[in-house]
C-alpha cells in the first residue's frame, strides 16, 4: 500500500467520525448482515492480516526473493546441454592424386550429436557475493510484510474504534430522542388544558429535528465505516457489521525519555532502513568484483561422422578443456557502476536519518495525544457527574413547578451531550494507545 495513499485514507476515516456537520440523510439500516455476532478487534485483525491482498502481494515478494537466491546459487552448478544437427554440404571437398584417383575429404551428409558441459571452477567470490546480495533482498521482503501488516493494523484499529463510537453514539441519540418525544407528548397534553404554549411545542419539535439530523449523520458515518472495514475484511462493501464495545486497552509502560529509543530499536521502518543500508553495501561489494576473472572447464562428447577411413560412419568423439575469461576494457562501465553503488549507500544513510527523525516526531506526537486523551477523560467524567446532578435537580424543580419544560430539556440535552463527550474521549484514548503502540513498534493487543 502506498504510504501517501494510506495517510490520506486514515485522515479521511478520522474525519468521518470526528466531524459530523454534513447534511442529514435518512439512511436505512436494512443492510445484509455478515454475522449476527459482534466482532472483536483481534478477530478482525487476524482476518485482515491473513487475507488482505496487500499482505499477500508482499508475501509474494518473499517468494520472488527466494527464487533470486536460487538463481544466484545456480552458478555453482554445471550447465549441461544437448544438441544434434544434420547438414548437407556441396560441393563435397576432395583431392586428386596422380595414379591414385580422387579422395573425398568430407562427407556430403554431416551428422553431429553431442552433450556439452560447462562448469565455473572459480570466479573470485563473484557468486558468493551475489548470493549474499540476494539473501539481503529476501530480508527486505520479509520486513516489508511486517510493515504492510503494521499499516493495515493501524487502519483497521482506527476503523474499529470509530465504529464502536458510532454504535454507542446512536444508542445515546435513541435514548435522547425517546425522552424528547415523551416531552412532546406531555406538552401537547398540557396545551390541551391550556397550561403549555405553542412556543414550548415548537421548541421541543426543533430539538427533536436536531437530534434526528445528528442521528442521520451518525448513520451515514456508520455506513462509511462498514465500507472501510468490509473492504479490509474482503466482505461485500455494503454489508452491515457489528463490533464489540471494548476499548479497555493496556497503556504502554515506559519512561517518557525511553520511548523514542525503544521505537528506534523496534519500528519496522527503522529496521527496514537498516536492511536497505546493508543491501547497498553488499551491492557495492558485488559491483566492485564484476570484472574479476572467471576460471571454467568445459567438456563435450557425442557422435559425428567425417572421420577417415569411413567418412559416412558416425563415431564417438569428445573434447575437454579449461579456460579463463579476463575482462580487459569495458568502456568505463565498471567505473561508473561503482560510483552509482557508492552513491546508493549515501542515499540509504540519508533515508535512515530521515526515518529516524520522523519516528521521533511521531512518538512524541502520539505520547502527547495519549496524555491529552487521559486528561480529557477526567474532565468528561467530571462533566457527566455534574450534568447528571444538574438533571436530577432539574427534575425535582420541574416537579414542583420551579422551572419550565424547556429548562428540563436543556438539562437532559446537556446530560446526553456529556455522555457522548465521555464516549468520544474513551474511544480517542483507545485509538491513541493503538497509535502509540504502533509508533513504538509494539503489537496491538
Amino acid at each position: 500500500m502506498n504510504h501517501h495513499n494510506f495517510k490520506i485514507l486514515l485522515l479521511s476515516l478520522s474525519a468521518c467520525f470526528l466531524s459530523l456537520a454534513g447534511k442529514g440523510q435518512n439512511i436505512q439500516e436494512n443492510q445484509p448482515v455478515i454475522s449476527t455476532d459482534s466482532m472483536d478487534l483481534q478477530g478482525i485483525l487476524r482476518q485482515v492480516t491473513g487475507t488482505h491482498p496487500a499482505i499477500l502481494k508482499a508475501m509474494e515478494g518473499i517468494q520472488s526473493a527466494e527464487a533470486g537466491i536460487g538463481l544466484s546459487r545456480s552458478t555453482y552448478y554445471p550447465m549441461i546441454s544437448g544438441q544434434a544437427s544434420y547438414t548437407r554440404i556441396g560441393p563435397i571437398p576432395d583431392i586428386t592424386i596422380e595414379n591414385l584417383g580422387s579422395i573425398q575429404m568430407a562427407p556430403g551428409n554431416v551428422l553431429n550429436g553431442s552433450v556439452d558441459i560447462s562448469q565455473v571452477i572459480y570466479d573470485f567470490a563473484k557468486t558468493a557475493r551475489n548470493v549474499r546480495l540476494a539473501e539481503s533482498s529476501r530480508d527486505i521482503s520479509e520486513k516489508n510484510v511486517d510493515l504492510v501488516k503494521e499499516k493495515l493494523t493501524l487502519l483497521t484499529a482506527v476503523s474499529y474504534y470509530s465504529l464502536v463510537y458510532i454504535q454507542e453514539a446512536i444508542k445515546i441519540k435513541d435514548i435522547q430522542l425517546g425522552t424528547l418525544n415523551n416531552h412532546l407528548d406531555f406538552v401537547n397534553r398540557k396545551k390541551e388544558t391550556g397550561s403549555a404554549t405553542q412556543y414550548e411545542i415548537l421548541t421541543t419539535q426543533v430539538r427533536i429535528s436536531t437530534a434526528e439530523n445528528q442521528k442521520f449523520d451518525l448513520l451515514k458515518s456508520k455506513k462509511t465505516l462498514w465500507g472501510v472495514l468490509n473492504a479490509l475484511l474482503g466482505n461485500p462493501v455494503g454489508a452491515a457489521l457489528s463490533v464489540k464495545n471494548n476499548y479497555g486497552l493496556e497503556e504502554p509502560v515506559f519512561r517518557s525519555d525511553s520511548l523514542v529509543n525503544y521505537a528506534l530499536e523496534h519500528r519496522n521502518e527503522m529496521l527496514l532502513a537498516h536492511l536497505f543500508e546493508k543491501y547497498a553495501v553488499l551491492n557495492l561489494d558485488a559491483v566492485k568484483i564484476q570484472n574479476n576473472p572467471v576460471l571454467g572447464a568445459y567438456g563435450s562428447g557425442g557422435l559425428k561422422n567425417g572421420y577417415f577411413p569411413d567418412l559416412e560412419m558416425p563415431r564417438p568423439n569428445f573434447a575437454v578443456g579449461i579456460g579463463i575469461r579476463v575482462p580487459i576494457f569495458d568502456a568505463t562501465r565498471h567505473k561508473y557502476n561503482v560510483r552509482i553503488a557508492s552513491s546508493q549507500i549515501n542515499t540509504t544513510k540519508f533515508e535512515t536519518e530521515s526515518v529516524k527523525r520522523e519516528i521521533s516526531a511521531e512518538v512524541n506526537e502520539n505520547e502527547a495525544g495519549l496524555n491529552t486523551s487521559k486528561e480529557k477523560i477526567k474532565q468528561c467524567e467530571l462533566q457527566v457527574r455534574q450534568a447528571e446532578e444538574a438533571l436530577n435537580l432539574a427534575q425535582v424543580n420541574y416537579s414542583i413547578g420551579a422551572i419550565t419544560n424547556l429548562d428540563l430539556l436543556d438539562a437532559e440535552t446537556s446530560a446526553a451531550d456529556s455522555r457522548l463527550s465521555l464516549l468520544k474521549a474513551r474511544v480517542d484514548l483507545a485509538i491513541s494507545i493503538v497509535r502509540l503502540d504502533i509508533s513504538l513498534g509494539k503489537p496491538v493487543k
